[in-house]
């Protein structure tokens, strides 16, 4: 907080407070081909967020429903925020999601803290963020009109999407957005006063993931010494290989018929039926399943580019994360992250059009141009840090908690 001013008490609202592979001091660091990260991108984003609040000086409380102890115990004390545990059933997906919303609300609901920032689909709170975009929204990109009405009969789904529409009718709800992609969703289909949407991008830890140079060169020159005919490696980092793009890069490999490129899938799905449809093009030994990695930074280090024709992502952190290391991307103008890389991203605006996709990894054969592009990604990505992101947020808190005591004098 700033030097004479009480510190706000923030409720930072999770379903599980667990950081990602690598965001821990004094984690394990050798690349594990097996492991399977704790958290995903709205986790990581929590945890990242309530340690630096702590660090520049603000109060934070975690509510939530599971802890990662040993990452928990081993913040330090300036970084380590107060917890509260809740106790919900984690059977069926639907009855956990409104059981625990119902109960964040209770846990949030007196006068202790100054600000709610909810990062789960929950009801209340005062500042919501949409990581995910909208639900429905994702069903359209991912299933088109027949299929989101199949799914929106589900009771998972439309307690997802009831949870979300209750948030957006709120005109008391300030709702925190990473990309424009997700905004103009907000505002077209739901219907959002655009005075309550406040744009801010996700951040990164740069210097983590430019210290992988290293290990990210010894990575290179493995496969380049186990694989002597590689001469291109391109990254696809995301778990659900359909939603990823994966299709689509395949068919872009085939057109290009360039023998010396290889692509790497880094991510949690079943390898199986994609390794018997890389059979059937032709394509084994050009095309490598990882499995999930907890060494992507070196991953982004080792490859000459990243590439992500993701069908939906509010916003793809892997690209963001990609940038930072100086490594050039190609992806989707459904990717939100793509907004905010500049000249680093080569965005393709329909995530079918494998023909585009090909002529976009063409482009980066060459060794300069994928340099030049890499630099912008990392200056663009050097913008993003942790500490900028919170400060945006501390100035976002404070504008609410004045609007909302100024209304409360009114009163």
């Amino acid at each position: 907080a700033e030097p004479g001013a009480r510190p706000l008490h923030i409720a930072i609202v999770i379903e599980r407070f667990v950081p990602n592979a690598g965001s821990v001091p004094n984690a394990r660091s050798a690349p594990n081909a097996g492991f399977v990260p704790n958290a995903g991108g709205v986790e990581n984003t929590a945890w990242q967020v309530a340690r630096e609040l702590r660090r520049q000086g603000e109060r934070v409380t975690v509510v939530a429903r599971a802890f990662d102890e040993a990452a928990y115990a081993s913040l330090p004390a300036d970084q380590r925020p107060e917890r509260v545990v809740l106790r919900v059933p984690t059977a069926w997906q639907p009855t956990r999601e409104l059981a625990f919303s119902r109960a964040a609300a209770r846990a949030t609901s007196d006068a202790r803290f100054d600000l709610v920032h909810g990062f789960a689909r929950t009801r209340h709170q005062d500042l919501y963020r949409a990581g995910g975009g909208s639900h429905a929204e994702y069903l359209h990109h991912m299933y088109g009109p027949a299929g989101r009405a199949l799914r929106a009969l589900s009771p998972r789904h439309r307690v997802l999407q009831a949870i979300e529409g209750a948030v957006f009718r709120d005109p008391h709800q300030w709702i925190q957005c990473a990309s424009r992609l997700v905004s103009r969703a907000l505002i077209g289909r739901h219907g959002v006063d655009p005075t309550r949407i406040h744009l801010l991008p996700n951040g990164v830890d740069v210097a983590r993931h430019r210290s992988a140079a290293a290990d990210g060169d010894s990575l290179r020159r493995q496969w380049l010494d186990r694989d002597p005919s590689a001469e291109r490696l391109w990254l696809l980092p995301g778990s659900g290989f359909r939603r990823k793009g994966l299709p689509v890069v395949l068919d872009a490999i085939e057109r290009l018929a360039d023998p010396g490129l290889r692509l790497l899938v880094a991510g949690r799905d079943d390898p199986g039926p994609w390794q018997r449809r890389v059979a059937r093009r032709g394509l084994t030994g050009r095309i490598h399943f990882l499995g999930p990695r907890r060494d992507l930074p070196a991953l982004y280090h080792a490859v000459d580019g990243v590439v992500l024709p993701t069908r939906y992502d509010a916003f793809a952190n892997v690209t963001l994360e990609a940038a930072a290391t100086g490594t050039p991307i190609v992806t989707t103008a459904t990717n939100g992250a793509a907004e905010w890389l500049g000249e680093g991203v080569l965005i393709v605006d329909d995530p079918d059009d494998a023909e585009a996709f090909a002529t976009a990894l063409a482009s980066l054969h060459d060794d300069a141009v994928r340099r030049r592009r890499g630099e912008a990604a990392a200056r663009a990505a050097r913008a993003l840090d942790w500490s900028s992101h919170v400060k945006s947020l501390r100035r976002l808190y404070a504008a609410r908690v004045g609007r909302s005591e100024a209304g409360t004098a009114a009163r």
